[in-house]
C-alpha cells in the first residue's frame, strides 16, 4: 500500500475578475522571445507612420511601437494557449468566411 495521500479531483471554471466599463488594451503586433522556463509575449501597437517616421526607419531599420502589454507565461502553459488560440481561429473562420476576411498578412 502507498504511503502517499490520496488525491482528489476537483473541477472548477476560472472567469475573468472583471469591473464592468474596464478597458481593453489594444495592440497589432505581438514579439516573441523565450528562456529556457518561460515565453514573453510583447503586444504593440504600430500605427501608420508619418513621412518623417518613414525616412528615419529607412536609414537605421527600426520602428519604435508602444508597448501595450507584456506577459510572461511558463513553458508548460504554451501547448494549452496555442491549441485555444487554434480552436478560436478555426470558429472565428467558419464564422466570417463569408464577410471578406482572409487570412493573410504577417506573422510576428
Amino acid at each position: 500500500m502507498s504511503d502517499q495521500p490520496e488525491r482528489k479531483q476537483i473541477n472548477f471554471t476560472i472567469v475573468p475578475d472583471e469591473e464592468p466599463g474596464e478597458p481593453r488594451t489594444y495592440a497589432n503586433f505581438c514579439s516573441i522571445a523565450h528562456t529556457p522556463f518561460d515565453f514573453t509575449l510583447t503586444f504593440c501597437e504600430v500605427m501608420p507612420l508619418s513621412e518623417k517616421a518613414v525616412r528615419e526607419a529607412e536609414q537605421n531599420q527600426v520602428v519604435k511601437a508602444p508597448v501595450r502589454a507584456r506577459v510572461v507565461v511558463p513553458v508548460q502553459f504554451v501547448p494549452n494557449l496555442i491549441a485555444a488560440l487554434q480552436d478560436h481561429m478555426r470558429v472565428f473562420s467558419e464564422t466570417y468566411s463569408n464577410v471578406g476576411w482572409s487570412k493573410g498578412g504577417p506573422i510576428h
